[in-house]
């Protein structure tokens, strides 16, 4: 009997009970934390994070040079003046994150190095019970909440996608992935192949150009780059007037969220133009000799992938240099000295770097139950890119591809803060979003339109991904200077929120 007792004392112990749990402790958990903390003073809330420190993708990715690709005006919080350069560094970010870490308190709220396992929703509780491992003693660790808050990102943070290659394990060189980057690689006066064209190969050649004896890049189409100052004029013209920063920051991002905006419509409206004046941008860096048609010129239209900014244009003078190269061809096979092209050419390297891009995780590749049946996000229909049919009590934060992923967890932090409030008023503990009955009509659709974006890694995994309808308020549009009108009037009591 006194077993039991102490058995049943045990369990008791080993489980915390909070109003609100947050899943990941990057950009988007702190944000969300920090408005808990102000919107929600008197609630009790707790970040589970698998990792030893804050910062997310700024603590994954160590590769040289690594750094934001889009403005820290925008990707930094509304709340929090950026002060810096635009494009920031990851050193430059997590200083940013640890200052708002320690001016709101938020340290004593944040778990390290827990790894959540499941999360499994009761209607009869109106719980969440979230099982939970801590990655350095491997102790089990269960928390109950309310309500679940998923700033965990979308990407498996443990492995970045490889493509699979013929003869790699012939290769006599070392192959490394971006996201995994080794403490020990020395690329000194080596010869190094980059594949991959996007953001990170953007920001890895340049970086490691003057220590290599040659890098390259190897990509098998072109990708578009925007180039650009690491300076914003009108900041730097507003310090000189000793505005204050609070101020700066308010009209840089309204500045700049304004251009983003314009640039947007207008890839939309005349493609061809703004096509010839990205690449214009190029050939003034590389000259007219340069086989830009070849190397720098997409199939498609601007925008239907992600625009990578390059401050200063550094990747392309290295390349003006001699110092790296692009090769755009297709791999078929890796050989003991480097790779062996479609085209017959053999590609040399002592190093291979594969910036291929991440898998999708959905929902940080937990298992989900919801009253003891597994629960497939895929199945599920997306209210606003935020809620999900049938998942009570659940909000996700899902950035943007077009503007700064931040952008969106203020004011999906701001709709969730006024959702509890509003829970509250009502005296109910269980909300969920369903179809109402003018929607079953509805064509169900895949997360994202390939026609309007579509990047490798949505298309490998789009299956993972909750559908959307054909109504603004099922489907995650990505059109941010529509949600943040459309969001903050979210009447709570519409049909489709269902309280319980």
């Amino acid at each position: 009997m006194n077993v039991a007792v102490r058995s049943h004392a045990a369990t008791k112990q080993a489980s915390e009970h909070f109003d609100v749990l947050i899943v990941g402790a990057g950009i988007s958990g702190i944000g969300s934390a920090y408005h808990m903390t102000k919107q929600l003073p008197g609630a009790s809330f707790v970040v589970l994070e698998t990792q030893a420190t804050f910062g997310g993708t700024w603590t994954t990715h160590r590769y040289p040079g690594i750094r934001s690709d889009s403005d820290l005006h925008t990707f930094g919080y509304s709340f929090k003046p950026w002060v810096g350069p635009p494009i920031a560094t990851a050193e430059e970010i997590l200083t940013y994150m640890n200052e708002v870490i320690d001016d709101n308190d938020i340290a004593k709220h944040i778990r390290y190095k827990h790894k959540i396992n499941s999360a499994s929703w009761s209607s009869e509780q109106n719980l969440w019970t979230i099982e939970a491992v801590t990655t350095d003693t491997g102790e089990a660790k269960t928390f109950t909440a309310n309500f679940l808050w998923m700033c965990q990102g979308y990407y498996r943070h443990s492995e970045g996608y490889t493509p699979e290659w013929k003869g790699t394990e012939r290769f006599k060189g070392r192959i490394v992935h971006p996201q995994t980057w080794p403490d020990d690689i020395d690329l000194t006066n080596k010869k190094v192949v980059v594949i991959g064209s996007g953001a990170t190969a953007a920001t890895l050649v340049p970086n490691i150009a003057d220590k290599c004896a040659h890098v390259t890049m190897l990509q098998r189409s072109p990708t578009y780059f925007r180039l650009g100052r690491n300076a914003i004029e009108i900041a730097e013209e507003l310090r000189r007037l000793q505005v204050d920063e609070e101020w700066i920051h308010e009209i840089v991002r309204r500045k700049i969220l304004f251009e983003q905006d314009a640039f947007t419509k207008l890839c939309l409206s005349k493609p061809e133009q703004v096509k010839k004046e990205l690449i214009g941008q190029i050939i003034a860096v590389l000259g007219p000799d340069y086989d830009v048609e070849t190397h720098f010129t997409p199939s498609y239209r601007p925008w239907r992938q992600r625009i990578a900014f390059v401050p200063d244009a550094d990747l392309f003078k290295g390349i003006a240099s001699g110092k790296a190269s692009v090769v755009t061809d297709e791999i078929e096979c890796f050989v003991e000295n480097g790779i062996q092209l479609k085209s017959g050419k053999l590609l040399e390297a002592d190093v291979i770097v594969t910036a291929t891009g991440f898998h999708l995780a959905a929902l940080g590749d937990i298992a989900f139950e919801v009253d003891g049946k597994p629960l497939a996000f895929g199945d599920t229909v997306t209210y606003r890119g935020m809620m999900f049919t049938g998942v009570p009590n659940m909000v996700w934060v899902f950035g943007y591809f077009r503007a700064s992923w931040t952008l969106r967890v203020d004011l999906v932090a701001d709709f969730v803060c006024r959702l509890l409030g509003h829970m509250k008023a009502k005296g109910t503990k269980k909300v969920e979003v369903k179809l109402r009955p003018e929607d079953h009509n509805m064509p169900i659709l895949p997360w994202i339109d390939p026609e309007n974006f579509n990047p490798g890694y949505i298309m490998r995994d789009m299956n993972l991904l909750p559908k959307r309808g054909d109504k603004p308020e099922w489907q995650h549009s990505q059109d941010y200077w529509t949600e943040k009108d459309e969001i903050p009037k979210t009447d709570l009591d519409d049909g489709a929120f269902v309280y319980g």
